[in-house]
């Protein structure tokens, strides 16, 4: 790759393959500016925007060299300041944000040449990260922004596969090539060569071309490091699947990600219960947890039952049928052994219905013998949000659940050492190991996004060596 300042390019964009250096280059840009105004960096998500203020933390570059957000928080900053330019009269703190109107009124002020002025005198230049999931309404914003600042894009178009349904992405070539042209395409597989395994790195950026010229790629031409698990297809694959999820190869401290079925969340949850200490990756919009809060009701008889419902949901060995049919002979007098300490709490709560109690049952069942909560990050934002519906505040449970829902968005997900979950949950991040489970159904981009999460090895579950990455894949965010 040609050493490049992408603080000295005037409008264009970077081609950055998966793990090949992109956050850094950003970073090391940071560290050396000399500009006596800040540089604006914006990327899509809350979690991002933690994760680069981390890696500039760490790198101890001056907060007064950057301002990072994500292109809607800023866009509804913008429109909040002006809200007669803008005809946004929202505020910056709606309850439920509309993001398309907010995009709207942002453009407006941006495409009127409103900002022209304030924008140079408050920065140095923009700098917009993850550039491929951009809708084709925040490409024009960052455009109008263009005629008023230096600006550099930095994505990979093998790496999109957000847009679905109305959220209809920039397309590459027609549209961001056209506004910023390419200066230049990154090529030195970082990731793998800080692991030791720049053959790997090498072969994934030759499979990343092949697959963007809709050209096949054939395992048995890859490296020791990619490995092939043969499925044969019927009912016997679901155990094949789980096996190859072990990753048996993975050394002491490693860390390992499956990528499974973005259509289905049950079934990586059915996954995940068989291996242990496996947690899966949670959608940030946690709407098995709203979906309890709102449906739940003290009052109604039916709450424990649901509570140990729900409990059954994230974590094995509840059996809350069972439970509750066991209570119920309790409670009736007929039980021949008297109840154990977890079945004396559950009897309390449905004596006494509170939100404590039903945090106690939460509790209780994850300290149950023989279980593992597969799904924490659930599990916790019901704990926080019960306790946010008991501490007095008025707050009601559901309005609890969503408050922790978007306290969430805010914080990067915390990668255990085996975690389970689809492309669009797991992009972004990295691990030691990798296994694609029915890699055969993933199409191009979602096969190359999924086979570069792992640094050391590989791992392709497929019928036969040949991918080729064409069928059209409808996954979701599950």
């Amino acid at each position: 790759m040609t050493d490049v300042d992408l603080l000295d390019i005037r409008r264009g964009s970077i081609v950055a393959p998966a793990g090949c250096g992109k956050t850094q280059l950003i970073v090391d840009a940071l560290s050396n500016a000399k500009a006596p105004l800040p540089y604006l960096i914006l990327t899509h998500t809350n979690a991002g925007v933690a994760a680069l203020r981390h890696r500039l933390n760490r790198q101890g570059v001056g907060r007064s060299a950057y301002r990072v957000a994500t292109i809607d928080g800023w866009c509804m900053r913008l429109a909040a300041l002006f809200p007669m330019r803008s005809g946004y009269s929202d505020g910056l703190q709606p309850k439920t944000p509309s993001y398309p109107k907010i995009q709207k009124a942002a453009r407006k002020l941006l495409e009127e040449g409103h900002l022209r002025d304030i924008l140079p005198a408050n920065y140095a230049g923009l700098v917009v990260d993850e550039y491929q999931d951009c809708s084709v309404g925040q490409h024009a914003i960052v455009y109008f922004a263009s005629r008023h600042l230096k600006t550099c894009v930095l994505g990979d178009p093998m790496q999109s596969i957000f847009g679905f349904g109305q959220n209809q992405l920039a397309d590459w070539e027609g549209d961001v090539c056209r506004h910023f042209p390419t200066a230049v395409e990154l090529d030195r597989p970082w990731r793998w060569i800080n692991a030791g395994n720049e053959p790997l790195g090498r072969w994934l950026l030759d499979a990343r071309q092949e697959l963007m010229a809709g050209r096949p790629i054939d395992l048995r031409t890859a490296p020791n490091s990619v490995k092939w698990s043969v499925l044969q297809g019927g009912n016997g694959n679901f155990d094949a699947l789980v096996d190859a999820a072990r990753v048996h190869h993975r050394a002491a401290g490693e860390t390992s990600l499956v990528i499974g079925d973005s259509r289905s969340a049950s079934s990586r949850y059915r996954v995940a219960k068989r291996i242990p200490n496996m947690v899966t990756i949670e959608p940030v919009h946690l709407k098995d947890l709203v979906s309890y809060a709102m449906a739940l009701d003290l009052g109604d008889g039916y709450s424990v039952g649901e509570t140990l419902e729900f409990a059954e949901s994230v974590m094995t060995n509840v059996g809350a049928t069972d439970v509750m049919s066991r209570v119920k002979t309790l409670k009736a007098g007929s039980g021949r052994k008297p109840p154990t300490d977890f079945e004396f709490i559950v009897m309390q709560v449905l004596d006494a219905p509170s939100y404590q109690g039903l945090a106690a049952i939460l509790s209780a069942c994850s300290a149950r013998s023989g279980t593992t909560v597969f799904r924490p990050s659930v599990l916790r934002a019901a704990l926080r949000a019960l306790e946010l519906t008991s501490d007095g505040s008025g707050m009601t449970f559901g309005e609890a659940a969503v408050r922790v829902r978007e306290e969430n968005r805010t914080v990067g997900r915390q990668l255990p050492k085996s975690a389970i979950g689809s492309t669009l949950l797991l992009k972004g991040l990295e691990a030691d190991h990798v296994v694609v489970l029915n890699a055969d159904e993933l199409d191009a981009r979602n096969l190359y996004v999924a086979m570069t999460r792992g640094a050391k090895s590989v791992t392709i579950c497929a019928q036969g060596a040949i991918l080729n990455g064409q069928t059209e894949y409808k996954g979701a965010s599950s």
